[in-house]
């Protein structure tokens, strides 16, 4: 390629770099590419500035640091002239919704029922990184959620998609089901065409959501979203989200999965993206009981480790609470004894949904002499209502 390089002329070469790393991207299992300026128009930038200072991303602090560096890619990396944008299709081969009926089981969101897409994607990234530069002597930066980069918005520049009305990338070839990663480079490419929103009157995604997390269309605040709160979030749900997670414990698909665009969706080619059959929809009563090590052992390998063993439970136990089983209390009892506040809480929680008043009084009366926690001690409070004297009496 060094050589075809040297031979052509200027907008030939141009030409002929952007089919290479095309072919390239294909070869290495790439669904979607595309090439964008290394800019964003301003009405994005003040549109991320504007999410920053209404406090809509919740506990992710991450997302307001050095906003100078994430609202556009120059800032991030002086040096950069092109971002090139590659997709990768994780679209699921079965209904992602269908676990929402079935309460004694698990929903857990299509991208966490595999290996951790930052490691597949990062992989092949360097790869291509790797040959730019031996190639073209091309300087470049490779991006996998590893640094302030709004994908999206440079994902829309490139043509690989557009941010519908729930503010993720839709793609007319596979709906709403894409993995971003981003390569900076240095060489000058010329940028696809963006992508226009085809969103049109649809509302099914703003409708669909279970905490109306939209205040409008392309808006989300993150304190409602139920992606956030089983995920980001670090303490204990509020109140009024519990029922409406009903029995999602890791991430939410509803806003992504009613979008009419998913009719040219794709069952995902990449055999490390299906599903494990073990995360399909599995038991909440395995899952409850699973320690650190346990925790550790069953998510090997898999984007939801990095949420810990703690959080992860409190959604278990959450779910447990909306599946109206009573034979489910048992196992939420025994977390009553558990080192973490959070999965305490919840158990209270679950409890207190789950056992008549004089059941859950007697619990009481054994427990509040050993708990120490204000956050705990407030779910009990909240659970026995007009019991709470009668227990601490």
């Amino acid at each position: 390629m060094t050589d075809l390089m040297t031979q052509v002329a200027a907008p030939a070469r141009a030409d002929a770099v952007r089919a290479a790393v095309r072919e390239r991207a294909r070869t290495l299992g790439f669904d979607a590419v595309g090439f964008a300026a290394p800019d964003l128009p301003r009405a994005r930038q003040s549109a991320y500035r504007r999410y920053i200072a209404a406090g809509r991303h919740g506990d992710m602090a991450w997302l307001a640091r050095e906003p100078e560096r994430r609202q556009s890619p120059k800032g991030l990396w002086p040096q950069v002239e092109t971002v090139i944008v590659f997709g990768v299709n994780y679209g699921p081969d079965d209904d992602p919704l269908a676990a929402l009926a079935r309460r004694d089981r698990a929903a857990i969101s299509v991208y966490a029922r595999h290996r951790d897409y930052h490691d597949l994607i990062k992989g092949r990234l360097k790869q291509l990184a790797g040959w730019l530069h031996a190639a073209l002597g091309a300087e470049v930066k490779v991006f996998v959620d590893t640094a302030p980069v709004l994908e999206k918005p440079l994902a829309e520049r490139a043509g690989i998609g557009w941010q519908g009305k729930h503010s993720n990338l839709v793609s007319r070839r596979f709906g709403s089901w894409l993995l971003l990663g981003e390569i900076f480079t240095d060489l000058r490419i010329e940028p696809d065409p963006p992508e226009s929103d085809h969103c049109g009157n649809c509302r099914a995604c703003l409708d669909v959501c279970p905490t109306d997390a939209f205040p409008q269309p392309y808006q989300l605040d993150a304190r409602r979203c139920i992606s956030y709160l089983t995920i980001e979030h670090k303490g204990h749900i509020p109140q009024e989200f519990r029922e409406p997670i009903g029995n999602r414990i890791y991430g939410c698909d509803d806003c992504l999965a009613v979008c009419p665009w998913n009719k040219f969706a794709q069952t995902a080619s990449e055999v490390r993206l299906l599903a494990r059959e073990d995360l399909r929809a599995p038991r909440l009563a395995e899952l409850v009981r699973l320690d650190d090590a346990g925790f550790r052992r069953r998510f090997s390998g898999s984007p939801i480790k990095r949420t810990g063993r703690d959080r992860f439970v409190r959604n278990v136990l959450i779910a447990i609470g909306n599946s109206g089983a009573p034979e489910l209390a048992g196992l939420a009892e025994e977390r009553l004894g558990d080192s973490s506040p959070l999965v305490r809480a919840m158990a209270v929680w679950a409890l207190g949904r789950l056992l008549g008043p004089e059941a859950l009084r007697a619990l009481a009366e054994r427990q509040l002499a050993l708990e120490r926690d204000w956050a705990v001690l407030e779910e009990w409070r909240e659970a026995l209502g007009q019991e709470w004297h009668e227990a601490l009496a």
